[in-house]
């Protein structure tokens, strides 16, 4: 719903924000991608609310998007009634929606950039050289760590999703009112990479189909798939993913390399990864002539 170079206006809403904060200013102009830095490395309340008000005009409207785009990727026992986590009644989540949430996160351009960034410097309104550091020690005491977010407050008390990556394989951990989160969570990661192995779905160019393609010679289209996906399963465990190729309504002419599909893997009747599928050749569109002559054919065989 934005981008990182659009520009934001501070609110007095925002900037009177409790709790952590990034001390920002009524009035003051900054580039979302700031922001979201600053919210992410630096807990910043404020910045929250900006962007919010930026994209939905309230903090409430912007719950509501954010509580229905959980619920559409499975987390569906989480209900968002702000954008900071500040504790309300009607404001609340799990462990297994955090996961879910941040494993949608990691598919997301842009999202491990900025939670795995440890230190950062950029020009911060009235400070030329605004220093961010994160607050996330994983990103220090645990190899392969990037991401996720630290929480705190008195009602939920010390909470952290963390996220680690290692011979391509993408864990996520949550620890939730944890006195000792940091132990936790290298525990928690620990385990994970001692029980689970890399299952590549898809590698970069493979043909993982072919698609019919209306007013077309005739050929079929192959699918290619744009990235490699490599899913984490259970050690010793047999087939635990299955793919489903979406590509229809294809129409000539097709340029290879076109965006044409998508190849989406589901576990449990769920998409869990995607990538998209682009054109393995040109399809050129089928010439009058050609399209006459299939349709007298069509008629005798009939």
């Amino acid at each position: 719903h934005s981008n990182m170079d659009d520009m934001v206006t501070v609110s007095s809403n925002a900037a009177g924000t409790e709790g952590s904060t990034l001390w920002l200013e009524a009035g003051e102009k900054i580039r979302m991608g700031d922001l979201l830095y600053g919210m992410m490395m630096h807990s910043g309340n404020d910045a929250t609310v900006a962007v919010a008000e930026h994209i939905a005009g309230s903090v409430d409207k912007f719950a509501v998007m954010m509580t229905e785009k959980a619920h559409e990727i499975g987390a569906v026992n989480t209900n968002f009634a702000n954008a900071n986590g500040l504790p309300r009644d009607d404001h609340y989540t799990t462990a297994y929606d955090l996961a879910k949430i941040t494993a949608y996160g990691y598919r997301v351009p842009g999202f491990e950039k900025i939670v795995s960034m440890k230190e950062i410097d950029f020009d911060w309104v009235k400070d030329p050289s605004h220093h961010l550091r994160n607050e996330n020690q994983m990103l220090w005491l645990y190899r392969g760590a990037n991401g996720v977010k630290t929480g705190y407050t008195d009602a939920a008390g010390r909470c952290l999703v963390s996220g680690a990556k290692k011979d391509g394989l993408q864990l996520v951990a949550v620890v939730l009112d944890s006195v000792y989160m940091w132990n936790d969570s290298i525990k928690l990661l620990d385990y994970g990479f001692a029980h689970v192995e890399p299952d590549t779905i898809v590698h970069e160019g493979d043909t993982v189909g072919y698609a019919s393609v209306a007013g077309g010679t005739g050929r079929k289209l192959p699918l290619k798939a744009a990235e490699t996906l490599t899913l984490a399963k259970l050690k010793g465990e047999g087939e635990a993913y299955k793919t489903r190729i979406e590509a229809d309504g294809l129409r000539a002419p097709i340029k290879e390399g076109d965006v044409v599909g998508r190849l989406v893997v589901e576990r449990g009747g769920m998409e869990v990864a995607s990538t998209d599928l682009l054109a393995g050749a040109d399809v050129t569109r089928r010439s009058f002539f050609l399209t006459v002559w299939n349709f007298l054919r069509s008629l005798v065989k009939g």
